[in-house]
């Protein structure tokens, strides 16, 4: 006999939860504005977990960009300072018809009054 009053207690608060017998009481109704907040205050903490989440992976993503933009940045640079070269500049010369000169360049001097009989 006291197994089946037993079993009756443990079954009794389960069918209150699943009656929602237990939400008509006296201390949950009091207890309901607190409830809410609690419940508001989660799903505020949950949306701002998931704000977070996708926060952090902007942020991985735009750092994975940078850093391909800056592999991209140090290629680049190489190969302009390659290109740059005396060397590399004479064979693209070459190929343009272009040959190097063997005398320095010197400065040309022109006053005003040489531009001034020009133009008559």
């Amino acid at each position: 006999m006291t197994e089946k009053k037993r079993k009756k207690r443990r079954s009794k608060p389960i069918q209150n939860l699943l009656d929602g017998e237990f939400l008509t009481r006296e201390s949950v109704v009091t207890n309901l504005p607190y409830l809410a907040f609690l419940a508001i205050i989660a799903i505020i903490y949950i949306a701002n977990t998931y704000y977070a989440e996708k926060t952090f992976k902007e942020i991985e993503a735009t750092k994975k960009e940078l850093k391909e933009l800056r592999y991209q940045y140090i290629t680049t640079k190489s190969t302009l300072m390659y290109l740059s070269k005396q060397t590399e500049l004479f064979k693209q010369a070459q190929k343009l018809g272009l040959k190097e000169t063997s005398v320095p360049p010197y400065k040309i001097f022109f006053s005003k009054l040489d531009i001034s009989k020009e133009e008559e």
